[in-house]
């Protein structure tokens, strides 16, 4: 599978040899950053058992929140897609933003201005030092594609997401597309 070099706004998929890993067997991860000094994402699909309202609940709201990846996961980030509502965002790309006001976020929710294919929330994020994800790339553990659903990801269905990417690159991943989660189900 020849994928591309990864930048930022790109998603990692995860091949399915990553069996072990808890983190990210089967994760989608958007790139938030990616530079020489390393590279952030979260992961887009793994949602939690939390709503927003669970985690703060001055913030009445049950948006769900999503695992992010492994580090700093006592902190909550979130992406979207409403710049012009929510002051001091950083534009990831094709539309899709990362962070800002979060006071602001809170009374969005509240008024009911905002709705949840607007906002992904995550606990933690996913990060790679310096050559850290090149590395990982060399040794076939993510194949990397341009982001064709822009910042309509934000409101993407998380369920059948990996095995969707599967189905697309066609070939020897489409077996994994029905493949139980953990081979031990077989």
């Amino acid at each position: 599978m020849i994928t591309i070099h990864p930048k930022k706004g790109n998603l990692l998929i995860a091949e399915p040899a990553i069996i072990g890993d808890i983190s990210f067997n089967r994760s989608i991860v958007l790139l938030a950053e990616h530079s020489h000094e390393g590279s952030v994402g979260f992961i887009l699909n793994k949602p939690l058992d939390y709503n927003i309202n669970d985690l703060i609940p001055e913030v009445e709201g049950k948006f769900r929140v999503y695992n992010g990846g492994p580090v700093e996961q006592d902190n909550l980030y979130f992406i979207h897609k409403v710049p012009d509502l929510i002051p001091d965002s950083i534009e990831i790309s094709l539309g899709i933003y990362w962070g800002g006001d979060f006071s602001k976020v809170a009374e969005l929710i509240s008024k009911n201005s905002i709705q949840e294919n607007d906002i992904r929330f995550f606990l933690g994020y996913s990060g790679w030092a310096a050559n850290q994800l090149d590395s990982e790339l060399k040794s076939n553990s993510w194949l990397v594609t341009e982001n064709i659903y822009k910042n309509d990801i934000i409101g993407k269905n998380y369920e059948s997401f990996w095995k969707e990417k599967m189905l697309e690159f066609g070939d020897e991943y489409s077996i994994w597309s029905n493949a139980p989660e953990n081979p031990n189900y077989n």
